[in-house]
């Protein structure tokens, strides 16, 4: 497939995925929703990539669905809009799930849709004037992008309600607050920071945080003892790995361990 609203290179052990349509905030097409989709399913079947930057191209991340473009459908959007959600939905499913941790870094807003992929993100770098919003309900639709999932898990109940009947902004400093973000630096080493969180990450035990991420992201999905159980077998299972091995081995000989991400 031949990309054109998505950029996709790997370098350093680190996949970048960047949103490219600067002159529309990003906006979320069909296109961009079966592209971002081909080049995570790429990312996936891929052992060099270790990490993933998730990025925006010109001033914003992701101003959610290509709004303008849905005014035009008329009776057609309800059509368009699975057209695109089922992609969309089936990238996000797949980032949460490939073993590389996701960072999403997040330069002047992120709305909509832009939250799902914040939120599906493992870890948000976000620049300090950075504005959160979910604007659905203010054109009278409802979220997509595992925004109404995820939103809950991260900052409870009562606020996630707020947000989507609201639409109150957040600033980046109150996202982080929330637990959005996770770590705000100035806006001009969004990316910058980003990727060099990704690189250090590139060089860990790959299997064991796709572990983590599994036993984190399920956790609000199984009883105590049922998590407990998930814990003793992924405990067992990086045990056996290489990568286990090797940590265990490091700390006892006192030296850095060299992961290899297997």
């Amino acid at each position: 497939m031949t990309f054109e609203e998505i950029l996709f290179e790997r370098r350093n052990g680190v996949a970048h995925l960047t949103l490219h349509r600067p002159d529309a905030m990003n906006g979320i097409t069909q296109r961009m929703s079966e592209e971002l989709l081909a080049a995570v399913t790429a990312i996936a079947d891929d052992p060099s990539v270790r990490a993933v930057v998730l990025s925006g191209a010109g001033g914003r991340f992701c101003g959610g669905g290509d709004v303008k473009g849905f005014g035009a459908l008329g009776d057609g959007l309800a059509h368009h809009l699975r057209e695109i959600t089922v992609p969309l939905h089936a990238a996000v499913s797949q980032l949460a799930r490939i073993d590389a941790p996701v960072i999403a870094a997040v330069q002047g807003s992120a709305a909509g849709a832009g939250i799902g992929l914040v939120l599906g993100a493992d870890l948000v770098v976000a620049g300090e004037s950075a504005k959160f919003v979910l604007a659905y309900t203010g054109i009278g639709l409802t979220p997509d992008g595992s925004t109404s999932w995820s939103l809950p898990r991260v900052v409870g109940l009562h606020r996630a309600l707020d947000l989507a009947l609201t639409n109150r902004v957040l600033g980046a400093a109150e996202a982080a607050e929330w637990g959005i973000v996770t770590r705000v630096v100035p806006d001009a080493d969004v990316l910058t920071d980003a990727t060099a969180l990704a690189e250090q990450i590139a060089g860990g035990p790959t299997q064991a945080f796709g572990a983590v991420k599994r036993l984190i992201r399920g956790a609000f999905d199984h009883s105590l003892e049922e998590h407990l159980v998930l814990e003793t077998e992924s405990m067992v299972a990086a045990g056996r790995s290489a990568d286990g091995l090797e940590g265990v081995a490091a700390f006892v000989e006192k030296r850095p361990p060299v992961f290899r991400g297997r």
